[in-house]
Parts: structure tokens; sequence; C-alpha cells
């Protein structure tokens, strides 16, 4: 077996991409064939076709928004187009008899498009069911329409019009919903749907939920960690115990995890809460498995786990509607910065080229959402010849790395632009905790040691600008200290993220950066 591939009882052990697809390409045929065997063993029997991390899956989740926006601009934009042709005079002449049994027509259509689940996109549920219900509804609201309109009009009701309506909107819903529901299908069967868990403890709780879950075939269970270590086996019903819970903390895994399961028995009440406490520091979601008494009660525990692969619509602004709204405000302002900054970005990307040899961009790893690593662009600040792509000696005053224009460039943040097209491509966002360089130090010692919250920075996108950036914390950590208040800030922003604070800290952040003229950048 390669040793790009032996992850067993190795804590520092690494899966960067190629060895992610190399671990995925054995199928579970093949596992199950060579179960006997020790590789099969350190393989495991789970086998995700397709192996996307946190952020990749989480746009895949949050698709469902996408799909209903599409749905109301098509079903809202058939209705504003007959409404159009049925009025001479153009829109503002439309009469209020015409236009609202059209208006309650395409509401009750949205409405109940959300309302009966049909986003939902269940597993299981045939595709001519789910369309023949799509039909259904937009029956339902071209009815309503025609009552309507025979109600408010004192002529007959235009028949035509609304069945000309009712067609359009139920061939538009159609032909989108069939999309949607082969996407989703496509997404299921590379399992970008598919829950990714990480058990902690070798156990016989963890033992069970494997053997149910190989058969469900609905989670993937990518390792097993346990604490100790010494008592463990090797392996668990197939899956690889891969290190203690101390490994799990920093394996290159945990970016593709979606959740972590302690599978320990709850009465262990002080090793569950020490455990738990630990891995609270992940930006992972963290459960306990408690033994169930009986294969229903199996069922439900696995059903907890594998359940809501799509967002939900339903209830108040949750964590995914939220994580959509966001990626909107992205999209939207960014592409409008790029297009309005393009003659700066020009400009500086020429005088760099004038000032020094070397590339125009500087290319560092930082870590992303859920300790995802990302290539981060910026424009290129220091000598070609001394740049530190690790971040192991942090920019200090007078830095004689750093180039007569790299100085002007970072001291007005120039050097950040490039960003603009991490934010764009969905790995960064405008507003959010500062991406930092894998492997940054302060002093002599890792960042992410200094504080044990460390990690919760990574709940959210990095972002180009942020709450501890306009509160004077940004730039170079020379003490814990630093380290502290940073990260207390970035966690203080994610626990208030909403749509008017990222708006606030993006109107404020120029004047707050240009006017900090002490701050080493």
């Amino acid at each position: 077996m390669s040793t790009a591939l032996d992850l067993t009882r190795d804590p520092d052990a690494r899966l960067d991409a190629p060895a992610l697809q190399a671990l995925a390409a054995r199928t579970v045929a093949d596992a199950e064939i060579d179960a006997g065997a020790e590789g099969a063993a350190r393989r495991g029997p789970f086998r995700p076709e397709v192996w996307l991390n946190a952020r990749q899956r989480d746009a895949s989740r949050l698709a469902v928004h996408w799909f209903r926006s599409v749905d109301v601009a098509v079903v809202v934009g058939l209705s504003l187009i007959l409404l159009w042709v049925m009025t001479p005079g153009g829109l503002l002449e439309a009469p209020l008899w015409r236009v609202l049994p059209l208006a309650l027509g395409a509401a009750t259509v949205l409405g109940l498009m959300r309302s009966l689940g049909l986003y939902r996109f269940a597993k299981g549920q045939s595709v001519s069911t789910h369309l023949a219900a799509v039909s259904g509804v937009a029956l339902v609201g071209g009815g309503l329409a025609i009552g309507l309109e025979a109600a408010l009009s004192a002529r007959q009701p235009d028949l035509t019009a609304h069945l000309l309506w009712t067609a359009f909107v139920i061939v538009a819903l159609y032909g989108l919903h069939l999309g949607w529901s082969l996407k989703v299908a496509d997404w299921r069967k590379k399992g970008a749907l598919t829950p990714n868990v990480v058990l902690v403890g070798a156990t016989r709780h963890a033992e069970r939920l494997i053997r149910e879950a190989l058969q469900r075939r609905d989670i993937n269970v990518l390792g097993i960690f346990d604490d100790r270590l010494a008592r463990s086996p090797d392996s668990v019903a197939g899956v690889p115990v891969l290190g203690d819970a101390q490994a799990l903390m920093t394996h290159r895994m945990t970016p593709y995890v979606d959740k972590i399961v302690v599978a320990i028995d709850p009465k262990a009440e002080a090793r569950v809460r020490e455990l738990t406490a630990r891995l609270s520091t992940l930006p992972n979601e963290v459960t306990l498995l408690v033994d169930p008494v009986d294969a229903s009660e199996r069922g439900a525990a696995l059903d907890r786990l594998a359940r809501a692969p799509l967002a939900s619509l339903d209830g108040t602004i949750d964590d995914d509607r939220r994580a959509f709204n966001k990626r909107i405000q992205d999209m939207v302002v960014g592409t409008a910065a790029l297009v309005l900054l393009s003659p700066v970005i020009a400009l500086t990307a020429l005088a760099i080229r004038l000032d020094s040899p070397g590339p125009i961009f500087f290319r560092q790893r930082r870590h992303g959402f859920n300790h995802e690593e990302i290539v981060v662009w910026k424009f290129r600040s220091m000598r070609h010849e001394a740049a530190d792509a690790t971040a192991s000696r942090q920019v200090t005053a007078d830095d004689d790395r750093v180039t007569r224009l790299g100085r002007f460039i970072r001291s007005t943040s120039l050097d950040e632009l490039p960003q603009l097209f991490n934010v764009l491509k969905g790995e960064m966002s405008l507003v959010g905790p500062r991406p930092h360089a894998i492997g940054m130090k302060t002093g002599q010692i890792d960042s992410a040691r200094l504080v044990a919250e460390y990690a919760h920075r990574h709940r959210m996108k990095p972002g180009m600008t942020g709450w501890a950036a306009i509160k004077g914390s940004r730039g170079p950590l020379h003490t814990a200290a630093e380290v502290r208040t940073r990260v207390r800030l970035d966690v203080e922003y994610i626990e208030r993220q909403s749509l008017w604070l990222d708006l606030w800290i993006m109107l404020v952040t120029v004047p707050v950066l240009l006017g900090d003229r002490a701050a080493q950048r």
C-alpha cells in the first residue's frame, strides 16, 4: 500500500485532492470482496464517487434556493407578459380585475410549490410523481385565477388568456423541475448530498452504526478516531481507525466532514464531556450517538444523521438561507466592484510590472471554510525572491522584503483587490474573518495553537474585509494576545452576521483602513 494512502494510526496523515480521488477509486464491491484483507480494512468500505469539501457540498445543498428563485422569476415573468399582451395600453393601464386574478394564480402556484415540499426532492420519490404534482399545482392556480376574474368582472371571464397562462406555467415549471430533479439525482449518485461523518470511539455503538449505514447507503463513514488507541482495533466493520481524538483536530480529512459523531457510551459522562469540549473547537458539527435499544430507534438515529441533504425553505432565516443570501450579496456586489475597479486593478498590475522584476500576482495557500485550503490571490508587494508563502515571518515596520510600490499598495490595501476573483469563485466572501496563511506563526509558535477557539474562525468563509479589520485587528499578529483578540472579534462577527452588518462593514472599510496609518499591512 502506498504511503499517500496509508492513513491508519498517523496523527499527521494528510489527504490532498489526488490522494482523495485515489482513495475514492475503489468501488464498494471491491471493498466487500477484499473485506478480510488488510488493505480493505485500511481503506474502508464507504466509497464516495466524488470527494467534495464542505463549501462545495454546501453549494449543492443551497441550490434549492436557486431553484425556487428561478421558478419565481419565470412565473412572475409569464404573468407580466400575459398581462401586457391583454392590455393594449400597457401594464400601467391594466384594470384591477385583470391584475388580481393573475396575481392570485401566481401566488397560489408559488405558495403551494413551497408548502407542499416540492423543493425537497426527497430521496426515492419518482420524477414522474414530482412532475405530476407540479402540473397539478399549476392547474389549481389557473382555476383560482379564472374563478376570481369571474367574480370581479362584469362580463364573461377570458378563459383563453387564463388557459394560455396555465399552459405556459405548466410547460415552464415542468421543464425546470425536470432539470432540477435530474440534477439532484446526479448529485445523489455522486455522493454530493450524502453526509460524510467520522466517528469518535471504536465502540460497539460505532460498529452497529456502520453496519446499518452499509445497508442503507445514505451516510458515508469516512473513518474512526479513538483517544484510547492502545485498546482500539485497526478497523471497525471495515472502517479504519485513523488516529486518536487529537489527530482529528488537524487531520486533512476535516474539510470533507459534515458531522463528527461521538460514539461513546453516554454513561461515561466524564469522557464524553472531555471529548465534546475538545471537539467543540472544530468548525464541524458534533453530535452524540445515544445507543438505541432496538432497530427502529437505530433507524431513527441514522435518519437524523442523513436528514436534510437539501436546504429547507421553511421557517425563519436559518443558517442555510443566511448563507444563500450572503452568496447573492457577494456575487452582486463583487461583480459590480470588479467592473468599477477594473481600471485601478489594471494600473496597479502595470505599476508592479514596471517597479520590480517578478510576477504581478502573489499566491498563498490559506485557511478557508471548514479548514479547506484555498489559494488566495494578491498583488505582489515583496521582492520575488523574498516572498514568504507560509507567513513564517510576519511583516514588520520597514520590512526590507517589501518593495517601494509594495508599501503603497499594502498601506492602501490595493494588494487585496485580486481576491475579488476568490469571492466570485465562491472560496471567499466580501465580509468575513480574514484568511490566515497555513502554518502562520506568531513568534515561533503556530498561531492556531495559541487559542483553543481558533478553528471557530473557519465556520464561515473568509472575507476580504471583516469586523476584526474595522475594529483595529488587522495585519500581522505578533503576540498571543493579538491572536486572541482577532479570534474573539471573528467569532463575534460570525454570531452576529447579517446583510445590514455586512453592508456597514463594507461601507466603513475604506475610511477606516486609510485612516489608520500606524497599521502594519
